[in-house]
């Protein structure tokens, strides 16, 4: 986390008070890591673009604007809108403070953001990926968790066997963005707010073939022990076998030299699963209300993006708009 950078009081501080101290103060003034590390990315490059030393109210709007159409005009929809987003709250966190600061110009709006590209698999696809004899039994009980819970990759990873509900085939995961629970006076606590994600008989049926009886530690581990030279914290270690937690980036890995076949990198990515689960659902008939539980979107347009119904299913709903049969 930033260091915490005291504004300097006065009325006319806002006067002398530098791009670079200003960006520090705000910085430092954020709890949650994760977010210092964001903001951090479009504040930093922004005030190497206007100067660290610049007076923060001889900054124009105008200003503002050329840095972001510079350094993200031609990036992807998702990144311009982080950036302009993080020097957006900066700004208003210093206007709010009685300092004289710039805004983001209307003209640098916000994008919307466009239906998602990441492709949708069949039912029948998913089946074969687990059926096969390659698939070790870590990654089939892996893919069939993400395909039936439709919870995002980062979240399974995370769940360890004492987090698993096996009668109720559910369990407690750490969501995307979640916010930590605050005490009575609103002083940060560094536990979080979980969601429940919920499985069926084909991760009923094989969660237990992989523990093997553990009954503490990360659900999905490597097959090796960490190396000497590499720290990792006591939950992400099993305390059984000693191995660690499944990364990322190696199942990502384990994934895409599964499906691969154009190459290294063509293959499939974790999140199919999750667009592809959500996608069967909606065509399967579920509300959009009910969607939005499974998945725990907060906005209807969120779950959209992710709704991508085959051509086949298209037809098959257009067909309710043909004659009866009287008229055939």
């Amino acid at each position: 986390m930033a260091e915490l950078v005291a504004l300097p009081t006065g009325g006319t501080a806002g006067k002398t008070l530098t791009v670079a101290t200003a960006a520090d103060a705000f910085l430092g003034s954020l709890c949650n890591p994760n977010t210092v590390r964001n903001y951090g990315i479009g504040i930093g490059k922004t005030v190497e673009r206007l100067g660290e030393a610049k007076p923060l109210a001889s900054v124009t709007d105008e200003e503002i604007g050329e840095a972001l159409e510079l350094l993200w005009g031609s990036a992807a929809v998702n990144t311009w809108n982080a950036r302009r987003a993080s020097v957006s709250s900066w700004l208003a966190w210093c206007r709010e403070r009685g300092y004289d600061a710039p805004i983001v110009p209307a003209w640098t709006k916000r994008l919307a953001v466009p239906d998602s590209e990441t492709p949708v698999r069949s039912r029948m696809e998913i089946d074969r990926l687990i059926a096969r004899r390659e698939v070790g039994l870590r990654e089939k009980t892996l893919y069939r968790m993400l395909y039936e819970t439709a919870g995002r990759a980062e979240e399974i990873l995370g769940v360890n066997v004492e987090n698993l509900d096996f009668v109720g085939r559910r369990c407690r995961v750490k969501a995307k963005g979640a916010r930590a629970k605050t005490r009575r006076r609103g002083q940060a606590r560094e536990d979080v707010v979980l969601e429940t994600v919920y499985w069926d008989a084909g991760t009923a049926r094989l969660l237990p073939r992989l523990l093997k009886g553990r009954a503490r530690g990360p659900v999905f581990l490597t097959h090796r022990r960490p190396g000497p030279g590499k720290v990792v914290s006591a939950r992400d270690v099993c305390p059984h076998t000693g191995f660690a937690r499944l990364s990322y980036g190696q199942a990502r890995a384990l994934l895409d030299a599964h499906t691969a076949l154009g190459g290294p990198g063509t293959g499939w990515d974790l999140h199919e699963m999750r667009h592809s689960a959500l996608t069967h659902l909606g065509e399967g008939g579920a509300s959009l209300l009910m969607l939005m539980a499974k998945s725990r979107h907060k906005k209807t347009e969120n779950v959209r993006r992710y709704f991508h119904p085959s051509p086949e299913a298209i037809a098959e709903l257009t067909s309710l708009l043909g004659p009866g049969d009287r008229f055939r």
